[in-house]
């Protein structure tokens, strides 16, 4: 079986300006286009919703995420041999939040959430989004964390916000997961990062150093309060990743580091049309046998979403 992981359809209600500088490729066409070149068995679905970091009001941001849910599950159930959906979710938005997150998932049978690594600069390990957690927890649903909007005046130019600000942001809210003791309070909880987890596999060894070298290391700031009972690699391990990267020796990092039965294999496409098949060949060149290359390109996906 083949699953892709990672691909987004994008509410039309905010496909185009003001919420993009145009219009963005994530019409549900072309995902199905998508799934069709690369003979998917399933693509899952999911909004990052970006837009809503244009909204004040959490009213409305909440109402955009209900009709985001609401339009995906609707994808799926126009395409129920093709799609998997996610909800969409902001862990630390408040009671309303949650029970949206509850209904998406009791009522349109969405199999995952989908949560931003950061809105407007709040961390999912905050504990106001704990409740979020232990939700997600009790509904037994994997957590699919993907990159949000942070950003410098340093990455305004290039597109840098997207390439390396997002992927950042994404590895710092992982870490921040890994040492504030989510799997110490929430040991089967399912958390997947998105794109390799930011590069939080080449950085793992920096963060086992912070913590295993506790009285040496004084001279670099606190490590409190102390949450965790292992190394942060230990926890890394708990972690799933997707391979939406396109560098073949970057995803046989992550493959390595946290083994075959962790790893997700994802494109990220649409909205990057062009990257689905580079996506997908990459998969052939990080080393994969037989075995492996079943889990990757589906079998661990099927089991997080119950498909069978």
């Amino acid at each position: 079986m083949r699953i892709d992981w990672h691909v987004h359809i994008n509410d039309p209600k905010y496909i185009g300006p003001p919420y993009w500088p145009s219009v963005v490729p994530m019409a549900v066409e072309d995902v199905l286009a998508a799934h069709e070149l690369a003979e998917l068995d399933r693509t899952v679905i999911s909004n990052a919703v970006h837009y809503i970091r244009h909204m004040d009001d959490p009213k409305e941001a909440l109402t955009a995420i209900e009709s985001s849910n609401r339009y995906l599950a609707k994808c799926r159930d126009d395409h129920p041999e093709k799609f998997v959906c996610m909800a969409t979710c902001v862990p630390n938005a408040g009671d309303e939040m949650l029970k949206e997150f509850e209904r998406a998932v009791k009522q349109d049978d969405a199999r995952a959430v989908i949560i931003n690594s950061s809105h407007k600069g709040h961390y999912p390990d905050e504990d106001a989004a704990r409740p979020f957690w232990r939700l997600a927890a009790e509904l037994d649903v994997p957590v699919f964390i993907h990159p949000g909007d942070a950003t410098t005046p340093a990455m305004a130019d290039y597109r840098l916000a997207s390439s390396i600000g997002r992927p950042a942001d994404n590895c710092l809210s992982l870490a921040r997961l890994i040492v504030r003791g989510i799997f110490e309070q929430l040991p089967n909880i399912k958390i997947v990062g998105s794109h390799l987890g930011g590069g939080i596999c080449e950085v793992i060894g920096r963060m086992d150093y912070a913590y295993d070298l506790m009285d040496f290391s004084v001279f670099l700031g606190p490590y409190e309060p102390l949450l965790i009972k292992h190394s942060p690699s230990h926890y890394l391990k708990m972690m799933y990743f997707d391979s939406a990267c396109y560098a073949a020796p970057a995803a046989e990092c992550c493959l390595k580091t946290v083994g075959e039965d962790h790893f997700l294999f994802g494109t990220d496409s649409p909205p990057m049309v062009p990257l689905k098949l580079k996506g997908l060949k990459m998969m052939d060149q990080i080393g994969m046998t037989d075995n492996q290359y079943k889990k990757v390109m589906g079998g661990n996906a099927a089991r997080l979403l119950k498909i069978t």
